[in-house]
Parts: structure tokens; sequence; C-alpha cells
């Protein structure tokens, strides 16, 4: 005696169910992998494309009003934007914050700038530039 065969004639009943959820999980595994590229693309450019101006504090002297802010600015010619800096007190409260404007040609500015303050700030901290 022989055994009956379980499988089902080839080509006679199209594809399985399994295929067909194979074929799909395929086709949205592709697309949510080339968004997520696209995605990562778009973040990449406009991180490394759009930063313009970089800058860092060289030194800084404080008195009871003001904090003297010695910076040192890298940017692209003709590029404008600004930077914001702030003075912290002791206690760790903020005493005063204010943008600098850089405009011009020149790629490189070395400027002491005057933070005014509400009490006696002992920090200088450089929190950021950007293109305006």
């Amino acid at each position: 005696m022989s055994t009956a065969s379980t499988r089902l004639p080839e080509g006679r009943y199209g594809r399985s169910s399994d295929e067909r959820a194979d074929r799909r999980l395929k086709i949205a595994g592709t697309v949510l992998g080339a968004a997520l590229l696209a995605l990562v693309g778009y973040f990449a450019y406009h991180y490394i494309a759009q930063t313009e101006i970089s800058a860092q504090v060289i030194t800084f002297e404080s008195s009871g009003e003001a904090v003297k802010v010695h910076l040192e600015v890298h940017k692209d010619a003709g590029a404008e934007g600004y930077c914001t800096l702030r003075s912290q007190a002791a206690d760790g409260s903020e005493v005063g914050r204010a943008d600098f404007r850089f405009t011009g040609s020149a790629t490189r500015i070395d400027q002491v700038v005057t933070l005014r303050t509400t009490a006696k700030g002992t920090t200088a901290e450089l929190l950021g530039c950007h293109g305006a």
C-alpha cells in the first residue's frame, strides 16, 4: 500500500498564503528601510551643511555687573549669525544671557564681548551659535 501525498500539484493553485505573506513583509521592510535611510540622510545633511558658525570661549573676566568674554568665532565667508552666551552666579543661578551677532566676510573673528549681568557672574558659557 502506498501513502497519499499531501503536497499540492505545482502551479495549479497559485502561491501559498505563506509565500504571499513573505512577499508583503519583504516589500514593507524595503519601504521602511528606504524611508529610514532618507530620514538619516536628511538630518545628516542639515547637521553638516547648515553648521556655518562655530565658536569657543578663550577666556573670561568677571566683575560685579558684567563678564568680559574673549570669543573666537569660525564661520563661512559672508555667513551671518549669532552666538548665545550666558553667565551663572556661584549658586548656579543664571545672572546674564545675551546674543552676539557676527557679520562680514572674515572667516575667523577674535573678539572680546561684554555680557551684562544682574549679579557677579562666575562663569561664561557658550550655549551655541546659529546662522541667521
